[in-house]
């Protein structure tokens, strides 16, 4: 991964900015669609976590561990109480390790490795790579020993590499640390609160004195919450003051601000115990989860609501009861110039979503359904429905019910008719891969649909993109196994799913060495199977994926593994295009010879090769075609005399069964 640092970040625990205004528009693809609307994503790119340096403020024990990390093949480990930002730390930790060139590119990787995943490919760091590996997600014994286990494989290949691995270590588990890891392990602690918000307020641009921030209350958020919450105060006063609506003072944005993250729950649980009827509560649960939506829409999927939960229509008409508007009046729900519905405090439809989803759990199925459905309205905006798959996501993962949103995805992915597939279900696959508790339940899930027998087009194009546009990024090694899996099917989506598992293995060699030596092994392994690997084994080696220099010692690997198996139609359009390539570029001449030399002296091969060559050449008679394949042939004459010498000097017999396929 030379082109491009990566890591995952999953709620980073610290000052964290997720972009800057309101504005968005309606390219869903990637995760920038979740910066936009304050999402936290797993996925920190380089310009993310300068982002992120920005607005860090560097906690107690930060500067031994740097110190400790500067030496080649070093391990740290951190510890820390949850809340501390430990995870920002940790990443900020490596990021430092980038020189000061004002590119913060190193051309070495940036990578977070998987906790536990069967499918991960092996761990082979290089010089200068950086590792993150985030335990601070365990809980039991059990768990931990074997992630410690793991972590000290890792870390001697780190050792041994000349690379640099920081571990987030779980908290309430200490009496359960291996002795070997005590030298490796330093406390962080946590950073001043006030501090953080001063630096991410600094950052926006917020206009404040030193006495808009003298508040008691302000002050105990200051010392008690966690850096998620403080980072979430932040992006709260910020939206308070783009949307327009809370006046022009910094003091106002931030009392909005306080009392959403202070006493909204409160008022939250106050409100609806005062709305006793169904269809009042029903009305406040569907204005916060499609807030921002036209009124005439809340207004139907409002009605949806109430048959979904069952229940009985009143008799009487709608005209001789209370009218819309006052029921949003009474629910203080605003509509404004635009005809739009939005709540007169701030964030107040957030902490609306958190109450039913966490108090009424009898019917989360029931939402569920209701979401499934109301999403397909004609009337949203591919915003509305972005925004929807946010809100439900957040919802559905924070009370523990990852399926809901993956049973969603998959129904949306399958109802899909588009080529791109349907972006509700992308959203929401990339909501749950970003997810710090449930990234790692997606991500097996993602691995179980693309092993699975007959996943629908429309569900294997949106997980080609998930895997493309996301996964690629925070876990390319896991990206790439299940893109694998999901191009050696039939059909037009499988082929969607090639070329971008193509387009991920060639832009960086590691990987392209990965996926050859994959397909490799699947067709010695699966040899009645292995007709799918071997065709993308023989598309992969062409001359265009190759890297520029080509790696002569991968493709040897790979084109051994072709040209092992009896001769069939694949092999012409791949050594052609070698062929070609050599005719253009005298530098890749050397595939001549390494072509030959993988077929270890097998006569089938041999011939067929010849074959290849003397149909390439009259195909387009050209003295520079004419010249590359006498050298081809030279290397198969010389090949082929090698191995009839050493056959006699051996007393060979007749041909081997394998030479005569």
């Amino acid at each position: 991964m030379s082109d491009q640092d990566r890591v995952t970040v999953n709620d980073p625990r610290g000052p964290v900015n997720s972009g800057n205004g309101s504005q968005y528009n309606n390219h869903y693809y990637g995760t920038d669609w979740m910066i936009r609307k304050e999402v936290e994503t797993l996925r920190i790119v380089r310009e993310d976590r300068v982002r992120l340096a920005d607005r860090f403020v560097r906690p107690t024990g930060y500067h031994v561990a740097a110190d400790r990390l500067k030496r080649p093949g070093t391990v740290v480990l951190v510890a820390g109480r949850p809340g501390s930002g430990r995870r920002a730390a940790a990443i900020m930790l490596l990021h430092g390790l980038a020189p000061d060139d004002g590119t913060g590119e190193t051309g070495a990787r940036f990578d977070e490795l998987p906790v536990a995943d069967k499918d991960a490919g092996p761990f082979t760091p290089s010089r200068g790579d950086r590792f993150l590996l985030d335990l601070s997600g365990i809980r039991d014994e059990r768990t931990y020993a074997m992630a410690q286990h793991d972590l000290a494989v890792r870390r001697s290949r780190v050792q041994q590499a000349g690379a640099h691995l920081v571990a987030v270590l779980p908290s309430g588990l200490e009496h359960t640390h291996a002795p070997d890891l005590e030298p490796y392990i330093i406390g962080l602690g946590r950073p001043r609160g006030l501090a953080v918000l001063t630096r991410c307020f600094r950052m926006d641009r917020m206009a404040f004195r030193p006495s808009d921030l003298r508040n008691a209350e302000l002050q105990q958020l200051c010392d008690r919450s966690p850096m998620h919450e403080l980072a979430r105060l932040a992006r709260l006063v910020r939206a308070a003051r783009d949307g327009g609506r809370f006046g022009t003072e910094f003091s106002g944005w931030l009392d909005q601000a306080v009392h959403a993250v202070t006493d909204r729950a409160g008022e939250v649980g106050q409100q609806v115990a005062e709305a006793r009827a169904t269809a009042e509560r029903a009305l406040l649960l569907a204005a916060a989860v499609f807030e921002g939506a036209r009124a005439d829409t809340v207004y139907e999927v409002w009605r949806g609501l109430l048959r979904t939960v069952g229940h009985e229509e009143e008799t009487a008409t709608e005209l001789a009861g209370m009218d819309f508007g006052e029921r949003l009046n009474a629910l203080k729900i605003e509509r404004g110039p635009d005809g739009r519905l939005r709540f007169e405090r701030l964030a107040y439809a957030d902490a609306v979503r958190t109450y039913f989803w966490a108090n009424f759990p009898g019917v989360r199925d029931d939402l569920k359904e209701w979401i499934g459905s109301s999403a397909g309205h004609p009337d949203l905006t591919l915003d509305d429905r972005i925004d929807l798959v946010i809100r439900f996501g957040g919802c559905s993962l924070a009370v523990e019910r990852p399926e809901h949103l993956f049973d969603l995805a998959v129904r949306w992915a399958d109802g899909a008719a588009g080529a791109a597939g349907d972006p509700r279900a992308v959203a929401a696959f990339e909501l749950g891969l970003s997810h710090e508790r449930f990234g790692g339940w997606f991500r097996r899930r993602i691995y179980d649909c693309a092993r699975s027998g007959s996943p629908s087009d429309g569900l294997v194009r949106v997980l080609t993109t998930a895997c493309c546009q996301y996964l690629s990024t925070t876990h390319p090694d896991q990206a790439l196994v299940r893109l694998h899996h999901l191009a050696v099917r039939d059909g037009g989506a499988a082929r969607t799913a090639r070329d971008s598992l193509f387009e991920l293995a060639c832009r960086d060699r590691r990987l392209y060495r990965l996926l050859i030596d994959r397909l490799s092994d699947r067709t010695h392994r699966e040899p009645r199977a292995a007709a799918p690997h071997l065709r993308l084994l023989t598309e992969l080696l062409a001359s265009d994926r190759a890297g520029d220099p080509p790696s002569w010692p991968d493709l040897f690997v790979g084109w051994e593994a072709v040209f092992a198996r009896p001769p069939d139609a694949l092999w012409a359009p791949l050594v052609s295009s070698w062929l070609a390539s050599a005719t253009e570029d005298h530098t890749r001449g050397m595939a001549l010879r390494v072509m030959v030399g993988a077929t270890h002296g097998r006569a089938p091969a041999l011939h067929r090769l010849y074959a290849i060559a003397c149909t390439w050449a009259r195909t387009a008679p050209h003295p520079a075609r004419a010249s590359v394949a006498a050298r081809f042939w030279k290397h198969i004459d010389q090949a082929q005399y090698g191995c009839a010498e050493g056959a006699q000097r051996a007393g060979a017999g007749p041909r081997t069964t394998e030479e005569a396929r």
